[in-house]
C-alpha cells in the first residue's frame, strides 16, 4: 500500500491558528476501513479489524511529531501527565484516563470520541496544552476542572487560558433522561437553555452538552473558547462517526500538541 499523503486526510481545526499549539480532530474520511467503520477508525476498542485501526493510526502518524499518548478512556475525570515517560512505554496498556496534560514540545496528546465532546484546552502562550474527553459523566463529574487544575500545577505563571470544544452530539439530538439533568444540578442545569423538555416524549430532556462545556469552561476562567458547532449525529455529509446513530460504528481523535508541525 502506497504511503498516503497529508492532504488524504480530512481534518477539522479551529477557526483561528492558536499561538504555539497545533490540534485538529479526524474525520471518518482518509482510512482504509470498511463499513460501518468506513474509512479512517482510530478506535482498537471499537470491535474493528485491528490491522485496519493500526494501518489507519500509522496513516495519522504521518501528520504528527511523535506516536500520540493514547488513553483506555472510562467516562471519568482521572488525568495524567503525560510527560511522565513511565505512563505510555512501548507494550504496556495506555492509562485509564479520560484527559491527558503536557509542556513539552512535540508530545502529542489525543482522545478518542464519537459523540462525547472533545476539549483541547491551552493558554496564551502556548506553553501547556490538555486534551480531555468529555461525554455527560465526565463533564458532569469535573474532566475540565481537573485538567485545568493540572495543567496549572505543571505552568503555575500560565494566563490566558482558551480552549476549542470540538464535534459531537448536538442538542437537537441528545436525548437524556432526568437523572441527566440532575447530575447538572449546580452544574449549569439552571442556565436558560441547555436542559429543554423533549417535544417527542414526556420526561425527557434535550441536552446541549457542548453549551454546557462552554458554561463549565467559562466559569474555570477560560476567557477565549470557541465551539465548533458540529453535531456528530445530524450530519449530512456523514463525516463523523456517531455511536447514537449508528451503534456499531468506528471512532475519530482529536490530538494537540506544543510546537509546530
Amino acid at each position: 500500500m502506497p504511503p498516503p499523503t497529508q492532504s488524504a486526510l480530512t481534518l477539522i481545526r479551529p477557526k483561528q491558528a492558536w499561538q504555539g499549539v497545533q490540534l485538529f480532530c479526524t474525520t471518518r474520511q482518509g482510512g482504509v476501513g470498511e463499513p460501518p467503520y468506513d474509512t479512517f477508525n482510530l478506535g482498537l476498542g471499537a470491535q474493528d479489524n485491528p490491522g485496519i485501526v493500526h494501518e489507519n493510526r500509522s496513516r495519522l502518524r504521518q501528520v504528527l511529531p511523535n506516536e500520540p499518548a493514547w488513553l483506555k478512556q472510562v467516562h471519568g475525570v482521572r488525568v495524567v501527565d503525560a510527560d511522565d515517560p513511565q505512563l505510555f512505554e512501548l507494550n504496556h496498556e495506555p492509562p485509564a484516563a479520560d484527559a491527558s496534560v503536557s509542556s513539552t514540545p512535540g508530545r502529542v496528546l489525543a482522545v478518542l470520541t464519537a459523540d462525547c465532546l472533545s476539549v483541547v484546552l491551552a493558554d496564551q502562550a502556548g506553553t501547556v496544552v490538555g486534551v480531555a474527553h468529555a461525554g455527560w459523566k465526565g463533564l458532569a463529574a469535573g474532566v475540565l476542572e481537573a485538567t485545568l487544575l493540572l495543567m496549572q500545577a505543571k505552568r503555575p505563571l500560565a494566563s490566558g487560558w482558551r480552549a476549542w470544544v470540538g464535534p459531537g452530539i448536538g442538542a437537537q439530538a441528545f436525548q437524556v433522561g432526568e437523572e441527566v439533568r440532575v447530575a447538572f444540578q449546580g452544574k449549569g442545569a439552571e442556565q436558560a437553555g441547555y436542559f429543554l423538555p423533549d417535544p417527542l416524549e414526556s420526561g425527557k430532556w434535550r441536552a446541549d452538552l457542548a453549551g454546557l462545556a462552554c458554561w463549565r469552561l467559562a466559569q474555570m476562567g477560560v476567557t477565549r473558547v470557541e465551539n465548533s458547532g458540529l453535531c456528530t449525529v445530524n450530519d449530512p455529509q456523514r463525516q463523523f462517526f456517531s455511536y447514537r446513530r449508528d451503534r456499531q460504528t468506528g471512532r475519530m481523535a482529536t490530538l494537540a500538541w506544543l510546537g509546530g508541525t
